[in-house]
């Protein structure tokens, strides 16, 4: 399902200005090959967090394939099977192979950090959903400011994109900021034994755009 957020033209939307800071080429593996990313990093980020861009292809086509990818240390580097953000990464990074930006953002947690969110995986234990248990821990539902994508965007000379996620959050903000998302595209559903509810709270508090179906895999 494609979804188009007109971009928020207006004075408020403005967000300050950030530079490139540095720019380096790396062999990624993705889609079983290896392939060299551009990972860049920024100066003037309104948050002071050291956020990385990864550019694939050559060039940066003029409405680029983007995902926006907050850290998850347990997800993305240990296999944590609490989520879905490690395979939700490495689908990004194949679906982007043949070019596009992954901005890998610092937000571990929602934005709670790494020790809150395990005490959070605590609660969830004792019943709490992932959004209840970060209420319980004195948090927002969700405290990622997307606004540092818009600058990191911005830098890299990008001013619409086609938005690689599940969460109308990040579109919203984004055209708020003054990014103009032409479309949202859905990522797979990467459903197991020990995610299930994980993944239905993202739908039923915000409305990630998943549709589950039948029983999670033993």
């Amino acid at each position: 399902m494609a979804t188009a957020f007109p971009v928020d033209e207006s004075p408020e939307s403005e967000v300050p200005r950030c530079a490139i800071r540095a720019e380096v080429p790396v062999p990624i593996e993705a889609s079983g090959r290896t392939l060299t990313a551009r990972m860049v990093t920024f100066s003037g980020l309104i948050d002071g967090r050291e956020h990385l861009a990864l550019v694939f292809g050559d060039e940066i086509a003029p409405v680029p394939l983007v995902r926006l990818h907050s850290e998850c240390l347990t997800g993305d580097v240990f296999g944590s099977a609490r989520c879905d953000c490690g395979p939700q990464l490495r689908e990004a990074t194949d679906r982007l192979a043949e070019g596009g930006v992954l901005l890998y953002l610092r937000q571990e947690g929602r934005g709670i950090g790494l020790y809150n969110k395990l005490d959070a995986y605590v609660l969830q234990d004792q019943g709490l959903d992932t959004f209840e248990a970060n209420r319980r821990l004195s948090f927002a539902d969700d405290l990622r400011d997307y606004r540092v994508a818009a600058q990191m965007l911005r830098a890299l000379g990008v001013h619409g994109i086609r938005l690689l996620s599940n969460n109308p959050d990040k579109a919203a903000q984004l055209a708020a900021s003054g990014i103009e998302v032409h479309d949202s595209v859905s990522t797979g559903v990467f459903l197991g034994a020990g995610n299930r509810r994980y993944i239905e709270a993202k739908v039923a508090h915000a409305g990630h755009r998943i549709v589950l179906t039948g029983a999670a895999p033993a």
